[in-house]
C-alpha cells in the first residue's frame, strides 16, 4: 500500500532515531506527498518533546520542507490522561502545531492516582496476565477516549487498544460522529480482526499510518496489509492513499479559531 502522507512518525525530538529532515528525504524517495512529526506528548515522562525544543522543532520542519519539496508537518502524539478526556497538548501550545494525534500511553503524567491506576497499572497487568479485564477497566478507557474525542479537536485515535482495553466499537462511533480518524498503525497489533470489523462497521473513516521511529520505517504499511488482507475495508474509506489527503479536524478547528 502507497500511503499520500504518513502523518505518524517519530524523531530524536522524542525517542525517535531520525532527524526530521532524514524522515523527509525518506519520504521523498518513497514519493510520499506529506509527513507528520509527531514526537510524544509533553508530559511523557520518559521521553516526550520539550517546551524549549519547540522553536527548533519549527525550524527543523520549515527547513525539511523547504529541502525536499515534501510537506512536513509539526505534529505531535499526544497522551490520554485521564477519565475526563484530558490532554497535555493544551490550547495554547495550538499555535505551534500542524497534526494532533492522541493515544494512552505508559510512563505519563496521568491526572490522578485513580488515572494512573486505570490507564498505566491496571491496563498493563491485564495486558501481562491471561486473564479478562473488568467491565469496569473497560468502561474507564472507553470513557476517557470518548471524552477526549469530544473536547478536543483530535486529528487520529493512535494504536486504539494497545496496552488498553475499550469498547472499539464506541470509540469509533465518537471518532466518526466527531470527524477523528482512527488509525491503523503499521507498528504495534493493536486491533484483533474482530474487533477492526466492528471499527468498520461504524463507518468510521481510517489512516495508515506507520509509528515510524527510525527513518528506515517511514511509509511502513506492511503490518497492516497484512491484516487487511484478512478484514477487508473499503480503500475509499482509507484518506491517505490512492492520491487522497486527509481532511484534519485540527486545521479546520484552528482556521475558525484562531
Amino acid at each position: 500500500m502507497l500511503l499520500t502522507g504518513d502523518y505518524h512518525t517519530h524523531t530524536v525530538y522524542s525517542h525517535g532515531k531520525g532527524t526530521v529532515l532524514e524522515n523527509a528525504m525518506q519520504a521523498k524517495a518513497l514519493g510520499l506527498k506529506e509527513i507528520a512529526i509527531t514526537d510524544h506528548g509533553f508530559e511523557q515522562l520518559a521521553f516526550g518533546i520539550k517546551h524549549k525544543k519547540m522553536p527548533s522543532l519549527i525550524r527543523d520542519v520549515k527547513e525539511a520542507t523547504e529541502k525536499t519539496g515534501v510537506q512536513v508537518y509539526v505534529g505531535i502524539e499526544a497522551n490520554l490522561c485521564g477519565e475526563n478526556g484530558r490532554t497535555d497538548l493544551k490550547s495554547e501550545d495550538y499555535k505551534d502545531f500542524d497534526v494532533f494525534l492522541m493515544g494512552i500511553h505508559r510512563f505519563v503524567k496521568f491526572n490522578n492516582f485513580k488515572s494512573w491506576y486505570n490507564l498505566f497499572w491496571s491496563n498493563y497487568i491485564h495486558t501481562a496476565l491471561p486473564v479478562k479485564p473488568p467491565k469496569k477497566l473497560v468502561d474507564y478507557n472507553t470513557r476517557a477516549y470518548i471524552n477526549a474525542i469530544e473536547k478536543y479537536p483530535i486529528d487520529a485515535v493512535t494504536h486504539l487498544n494497545f496496552l488498553c482495553f475499550c469498547n472499539v466499537e464506541e470509540v469509533a462511533k465518537a471518532a466518526r460522529d466527531y470527524g477523528t480518524y482512527i488509525e491503523l498503525n503499521s507498528k504495534k497489533k493493536h486491533l484483533r480482526d474482530e474487533e477492526l470489523e466492528r471499527v468498520r462497521d461504524t463507518g468510521v473513516r481510517f489512516l495508515v499510518n506507520s509509528d515510524a521511529h527510525s527513518v528506515d520505517r517511514i511509509g511502513d504499511t506492511a503490518l497492516v496489509d497484512e491484516q487487511l488482507e484478512r478484514v477487508k475495508i473499503p480503500r475509499d474509506r482509507i484518506d491517505n492513499i490512492d492520491g487522497r489527503l486527509p481532511n484534519f479536524r485540527f486545521r479546520e478547528y484552528k482556521e475558525r479559531n484562531l
